[in-house]
């Protein structure tokens, strides 16, 4: 992700899916006047409830806003801390690292697969609903965190392992 704004990122999907800051007011129930306000800049960290909101209907993924605002953390390979602390565990940690890693992918991928069948039932309740829709996306978001940390345990393993070989 390159280093946007919050507001820039949201005028930019806004205008990709060819939604006015009115429309896209009116769809995520915020003001008009708060869609300037965070597109402009002028409001640099929004309400993280407000860009759940807009995040829906703008398609991108509300994590990614939250980044963007400052007010939540992004693993992949741009995020040098985490990238530079991952790839420099070995042995053991190393192994321990990608076997809880590898644990939590599976169960988040079960609890994905569990709200999906919830909400497959007739009687479920909208808000309901809206809450098990927030926590699949949040959800889904670990787990492609977690896949970004899964590559970067690989290559620290395989780097390991070209290292040891030079020695013997």
């Amino acid at each position: 992700m390159e280093n946007k704004t919050v507001g820039q990122m949201i005028t930019e999907a806004r205008e990709k899916v060819g939604l006015s800051k009115n429309q896209l007011a009116e769809l995520a129930n915020v003001s008009h006047t708060e869609i300037a306000r965070i597109e402009s800049g002028e409001r640099a960290v929004p309400n993280p409830k407000t860009l759940r909101k807009i995040s829906q209907f703008i398609g991108v993924n509300y994590n990614d806003l939250m980044y963007a605002a400052g007010l939540g953390t992004q693993v992949s390979p741009l995020n040098p801390f985490l990238k530079r602390y991952y790839s420099s565990l070995k042995g053991k940690q190393l192994d321990e690292a990608l076997v809880n890693t590898l644990g939590s992918i599976e169960n988040w991928e079960a609890l994905v697969k569990s709200f999906k069948e919830r909400l497959e039932d007739p009687n479920i309740l909208e808000t309901e609903k809206e809450v098990l829709f927030q926590t699949i996306e949040d959800t889904q978001y670990q787990i492609n965190t977690a896949n970004e940390i899964v590559k970067l345990l690989h290559s620290a393993k395989t780097k390991e392992r070209l290292d040891n070989e030079k020695k013997n």
